[in-house]
Order: structure tokens, then C-alpha cells, then sequence
């Protein structure tokens, strides 16, 4: 998150869960700055840097050795403080433009081996079958587990047309498989919409630039194709979505809300602190809205899902959200290199931080139209499950946060069962059917 209006909704592909940046300057006296008591601790890593160098058994190159020291340094703080070199940026410059060749996955490192966070929607991954907590062990046949995520992601990409066959490890399956992946132009679309059983449904897949006034046109568009009607309610889908521009998940809030606090980012000092409000005026004019979220709802969705939640305009449904409550800063080096910083917080109208724990849904729902959700709920990925993760302020009950992997008695129906039954989006259809119970008495009531 940030409080910048900087376009791209990630940084990274290869970045578990990336954020948009503010772009501030670096001074070189700051960064020259070394206080007394520090001095000696650099002292060490210089003569540790003296000694490899002179005594390793092979040359060692220096930019190898500086980055691997900044490269520590960063990933002893948290897995979203890091260094962007020269190629780093190239991936930026790539990202903000909103369209690669390649997969359309979201992948970071987990002990060595390549892990999928989620798949783009209606990319060539997702048409593929790919499924967020998928481990890719082989591309092309050749082993790829201990090597790096940018030679993985390299790899990956490529010409659109070309195909790439990635070898999959799937918890709860007991053999790997082979998936081929054809290569096309991931053209990044944030929002898209429909209409079903007179129910508007708006997709939001990540928060790039215009993404508040695309939701606007959304809701336009549903009520036009309604021929000027009120619908009988709105899903927010905010599932598999990692966020990005701050500036847009609080003008996606304001739509649906008259008044009160959206969200606030408290940091290590005073310029850090922000707070946003909401304005009047409720695109929905008060229908019933329901936010859909899963455990790849990370950040910019969780702000808007904590915040359309705490001020009781939405009900928040599906499963507990990834938990990336913190706020990163990219801090110019020079003109091709930055470092990207953890500076802030952020915190719910209610102050609550979703950090580790992420957001509650008032009715968690889980998406058993997945054949393989019982054996991967076990093997969730959140924020919570990084090594080195920044800490909840107030100190979270580990008992809370396993819950949502256990076996929920009261969906008991098998993905082939519903499947024959014609749902094959299990959390749609269950938000769909409670606005449905829910938009005869309350749109009665708005007409007195």
C-alpha cells in the first residue's frame, strides 16, 4: 500500500504479495549517516568482506557480494522490505504497463521450491487448472527446486504462442503431474461485470490505476442492462486479489459509503500517519452488498473489505484473507535502483489491524466447488505463514488463526455433487442466495 498515485497494482509477479509504492528520494547524506554505535558492527561485515575476498576459492565478484549483504540485511526486517537493482526495475517498468508475455502467475520461494500464490484471472495459468498453494517443481523437464525465483520467473516468461510444461506437486494429491501452459499477452484487466438473476456482480482482480472509477462504471453498466432498475443487490468479488494502489482501495470504499473513516497507516513517525475518510453519496444507494474474500485477498482488498465491514455497509463472506497489514515505501538509490521499505501500518475504521490475522468474514463460506479444497485448506498460505513476518501489535491467539483449516460440518456436499446441481462457484452461488433472502425486505423497506 501507499499513499502515492503510482499506476502499477504489483510490483513484481515474482513478489509473494506486492504493493504500489511511493517514490521518494534517498539522500546521500542519510544513507551515508552511521551512528557511533553502529560503527563497529560495520567494521565486522567489512572484515568479513575483506576475508572472503581475499581467502574464497574462487574469485568473487564484488556487486555479487554488496547485493547478498543488502539482500540479508532487508530479508532480516520483513518479506516486503527489499533491494530493486537495475532488472528488478525493468520488471516495474514491465508491470506498469500492464501487459507480459507469459503465464499470469503470482509465485514466491517457500523453502527452496517455487510456490503459486494464485493464478491471474483468465490467464493462460488459470484456463490451465493452476491453483493458488500449487508447488512447480520442473519446467520443461528440468528441475528448478533450489535455484532462484528470478531464473524461475525468466524461465516462465517468454514469447506469446510458445509452450512451457510445468511439472506440479499439489497438496493432497499423492503424484505430481504435468501441466503445459501456452504463452500469451497478460493484458491486466481489473475489473469486469455481470449480471445474474437480477444480482450485479463486480469482479475486482487488483488495484491499478482508474480501478474506483472502472467499479463506478460498473455499477452503471449493471443498472443500465437493467434496463434503469435497482438491482436486487451488488458481490464485491475481491477473491485471489493482492492488491496495490492504496489512493484506489479508498475511492473503491468511498463509492458505497456516506461517511466515517476508511482506513488509517500509523508508522515509526508522525509524517508516516495518515487517515482517509469517506464522502457522501452511496453509488448502491443502500442495496444489499456482500465482499467475497479468500485467503489471496491481500491488502488494498483487505483494506476495502475491513472497511465496508467495520462501518456495516457490507457483509463480508467466504474465508480469512491473506493478512498484509503493513504499508511499503520505495525509496529512490539512484536512477535505476531503489529500496522498497516497510513503513507503516495500516488499521480498520474499528483500528483494527489486519496484520498476520487478516480479515474475519461474518459468514465464512469455503469454496468446496473445489474438488481439492479439503486437502489443500490444510495447507493454506498467508501472510501469517512467512518467515520473518512483521508482528500483530496486540498478540494473536495461534488457536484463531487455524480455525479457518478446519473441516466446516456445515458444507458437507462434494464438488461433483454441486457440480451436477449446475454451481460451479460455490461462494458466488452461496452470496448470491443470501441476497436473494435478504433484498425483498430491505429494498421494502427503503420504499416507505
Amino acid at each position: 500500500m501507499t499513499t502515492a498515485k503510482f499506476r502499477p497494482a504489483s510490483i513484481l509477479k515474482a513478489v509473494l504479495l506486492v504493493s504500489a509504492v511511493a517514490l521518494l528520494p534517498a539522500t546521500t547524506a542519510g544513507l551515508a549517516a552511521v551512528d557511533a554505535e553502529s560503527g563497529p558492527q560495520f567494521g565486522k561485515l567489512l572484515a568479513i568482506y575483506q576475508r572472503i575476498k581475499a581467502s574464497y576459492v574462487e574469485p568473487v565478484d564484488d556487486e555479487k557480494l554488496i547485493k547478498g549483504a543488502i539482500d540479508g540485511m532487508l530479508a532480516s526486517l520483513d518479506p516486503h522490505s527489499s533491494f530493486l537493482d537495475a532488472r528488478d526495475f525493468e520488471n516495474l517498468r514491465t508491470q506498469t504497463d500492464g501487459a507480459y508475455g507469459g503465464l499470469g502467475l503470482s509465485v514466491t520461494m517457500d523453502d527452496g521450491a517455487v510456490k503459486v500464490i494464485a493464478p491471474t484471472r483468465e490467464s493462460p495459468a488459470d484456463k490451465a487448472g493452476m491453483k493458488a498453494g500449487d508447488f512447480i517443481t520442473h519446467l520443461d523437464g528440468k528441475l528448478i527446486y533450489g535455484g532462484t525465483l528470478d531464473e524461475a520467473v525468466d524461465r516462465m516468461r517468454g514469447v506469446p504462442g510458445t509452450d512451457i510444461r510445468l511439472t506440479i506437486f499439489r497438496p493432497g494429491r499423492t503424484e505430481p503431474f504435468d501441466v503445459t501452459v501456452t504463452r500469451a499477452i497478460i493484458d491486466l484487466k481489473p475489473v469486469d461485470w455481470e449480471v445474474k438473476d437480477n444480482i450485479g456482480i463486480v469482479t475486482v482482480a487488483s488495484f491499478s490505476a482508474e480501478v474506483g472509477k472502472d467499479v463506478a462504471d460498473a455499477v452503471k453498466g449493471i443498472r443500465a442492462k437493467l434496463g434503469g432498475k435497482v438491482p436486487a443487490g451488488l458481490v464485491l468479488d475481491l477473491r485471489q486479489n493482492p492488491g496495490g494502489l492504496l489512493d484506489e482501495a479508498v475511492t473503491l470504499s468511498d463509492l458505497f459509503l456516506d461517511k466515517g473513516q476508511i482506513v488509517s497507516q500509523r508508522g515509526r513517525y508522525a509524517r508516516d500517519n495518515e487517515s482517509y475518510s469517506a464522502q457522501a453519496g452511496d453509488i448502491a444507494r443502500g442495496i444489499p452488498l456482500i465482499v467475497l474474500i479468500d485467503a489471496g485477498s491481500a491488502s488494498a482488498s483487505e483494506i476495502v473489505a475491513g472497511a465496508l465491514q467495520d462501518q456495516h455497509r457490507a457483509l463480508v463472506m467466504g474465508e480469512r484473507s491473506f493478512g498484509k497489514g503493513s504499508v511499503q515505501t520505495l525509496l529512490a538509490l539512484t536512477r535505476t535502483t531503489a529500496l522498497k521499505l516497510t513503513t507503516a501500518r495500516y488499521f480498520t475504521p474499528n483500528g483494527r489491524s489486519v496484520q498476520e490475522g487478516g480479515i474475519e468474514p461474518d459468514i465464512t463460506v469455503p469454496q468446496i466447488s473445489d474438488p481439492d479444497v479439503r486437502a489443500r485448506a490444510a495447507r493454506v498460505f498467508r501472510e501469517s505463514d512467512l518467515r520473518g513476518h512483521l508482528v500483530n501489535e496486540v498478540d494473536l491467539d495461534e488457536k484463531v488463526l487455524e480455525t479457518d483449516k478446519l473441516e466446516d460440518p456445515r458444507f458437507k456436499m462434494t464438488a461433483e455433487e454441486l457440480k451436477a446441481k449446475g454451481i460451479e462457484d460455490f461462494q458466488l452461488y452461496y452470496a448470491m442466495q443470501t441476497i436473494k433472502r435478504t433484498a425483498p425486505g430491505m429494498l421494502a423497506s427503503r420504499r416507505k
